[in-house]
């Protein structure tokens, strides 16, 4: 398996574009997910988009723990890889999906046992609670069917496969996008079920997911192995020394999102609907961030691993440079596209104008957003979680929450997203600063 998709000796850019562009088409579809369930359950009326969108930061909390188990579990096999260690490889796939799922679990089952008190502290209104409880409740108790395929999937990308977990997720997402109208509103045989019948869809879809991953990962690239209980412990405590920062990093945005959610609660229903949307169509708008993020985390661990760490910052820094160009073309793009693109997601007036003021203002941040988030990816291949934990925050707390607060006392729900927007800007260009210095770091560390 060593070096078989060229992840160690192939040219740079066609190798890192090898490995994004079939992540592209699979994340479109984990995020047609929240684009599909968002525009269907829009149907249902505004507070049924809220009660959506209040759920949106405790969703993705749950997903970031397994991100960052599987952050930590793709950093540890690209090294083990690259060492051509394929036997180490397996043991710490499936220690690494039984320590997802145990986490996971667990996280789940709290947060049932707290539901209406939590989202009462965010700001929810007492009509969403009971559409929040119906929503969520299928969702958390169905979360372990996620947690396989995400985790599994992490581990095939590791191996510089991509295309296999994208197709995985493409056919999920397209069950998931079968199946919302038919529950959700009770088409033919099918009972309707409501906001309910958008959470039982996603259940469905997840668990094909998780027999395709499962199968590929033990009859495809034989990247799993029956857990060695001695060995459990330790490889639990290696990958958690990436996971737990990773995972806290990936925590950290649903929490500001939380906290931008509270500021935005004091303005209506109508400003809460419209954030919950716009935050659905950012994860579309940063998804060849998300992919190249993705696939740069192999990459680099691999030849890391392989003591080629020339190879692995020239990805990097190169990385980087795409992402500004790369993003300012969307904002272009953007511009004429907001209009119809609020009007797609709400009929009510307040919800499509503040959202519109959002694809306006914000995407102009990406590029710089995207430098950050291949900082966090690069920082990560090196084991170094615990910097890509500080620059997360830093960017999220100290940049943008501050100066997105400032901008709602001063200028109100516009004034927040030229906030968000400056924060990313700032985080972006120190962060790039960083990264040049650390590179010499690393050369000097190889030369001795």
């Amino acid at each position: 398996m060593r070096d078989k998709h060229g992840l160690l000796s192939a040219p740079i850019a066609k190798t890192l574009r090898t490995l994004t562009t079939p992540m592209v088409f699979g994340m479109v579809a984990i995020l047609l997910f929240n684009l599909v369930d968002t525009f269907f359950i829009s149907m249902l009326g505004t507070d049924a988009l809220a009660a959506a969108s209040f759920t949106f930061p405790i969703t993705f909390a749950l997903n970031c723990i397994t991100m960052g188990v599987g952050v930590g579990l793709s950093t540890s096999i690209g090294h083990t890889l690259g060492q051509g260690d394929t036997r180490r490889a397996a043991q710490l796939t499936i220690h690494g999906i039984l320590l997802a799922l145990l986490l996971v679990t667990f996280a789940a089952q709290v947060l049932l046992l707290g539901l209406a008190p939590l989202f009462t502290l965010m700001g929810a209104e007492p009509n969403l609670l009971p559409l929040i409880h119906d929503y969520l409740v299928i969702w958390l108790i169905a979360i372990p069917l996620l947690v396989v395929p995400m985790t599994a999937n992490s581990a095939i990308r590791a191996t510089g496969d991509t295309k296999t977990p994208a197709m995985i997720m493409v056919i999920a997402g397209l069950i998931n996008g079968v199946l919302d109208p038919l529950l959700i509103f009770g088409i033919g045989p099918f009972p309707q079920w409501g906001i309910q019948g958008a959470a039982i869809a996603s259940a469905i879809s997840w668990a094909g997911a998780l027999i395709g991953s499962t199968w590929v990962l033990q009859r495809r690239v034989h990247l799993i192995s029956w857990p060695h209980w001695r060995d459990i412990l330790p490889d639990w405590r290696h990958i958690m020394s990436i996971a737990t920062p990773a995972a806290m990093a990936n925590l950290l945005n649903p929490l500001c999102g939380a906290l931008l959610m509270m500021l935005l609660a004091k303005q209506g229903t109508e400003a809460v609907a419209a954030f919950g949307a716009a935050q659905r169509i950012e994860s579309i708008l940063l998804l060849v961030m998300m992919a190249l993020g993705s696939a740069l985390t192999p990459f680099m661990a691999q030849n890391l691993g392989a003591k080629q760490p020339q190879r692995a910052l020239a990805g990097w820094f190169l990385s980087m440079r795409f992402a500004l160009v790369f993003q300012g073309v969307i904002f272009i793009m953007m511009v004429p596209l907001s209009v119809p693109l609020s009007a797609l997601f709400s009929d009510d007036l307040g919800v499509r104008q503040t959202l519109w003021h959002y694809l306006l203002i914000v995407p102009a941040s990406y590029g710089c957003q995207g430098i950050m988030m291949l900082l966090v990816s690069g920082l990560n291949a090196m084991v170094e979680p615990l910097k890509a934990f500080f620059w997360s925050a830093l960017r999220l707390f100290v940049f943008t929450l501050p100066s997105a607060w400032l901008g709602s006392k001063l200028a109100g729900i516009e004034g927040l997203f030229v906030g968000m927007a400056l924060g990313n800007v700032i985080g972006g260009l120190l962060g790039y600063r960083y990264a040049r210095r650390h590179e010499k770091i690393v050369l000097r560390k190889q030369e001795e």
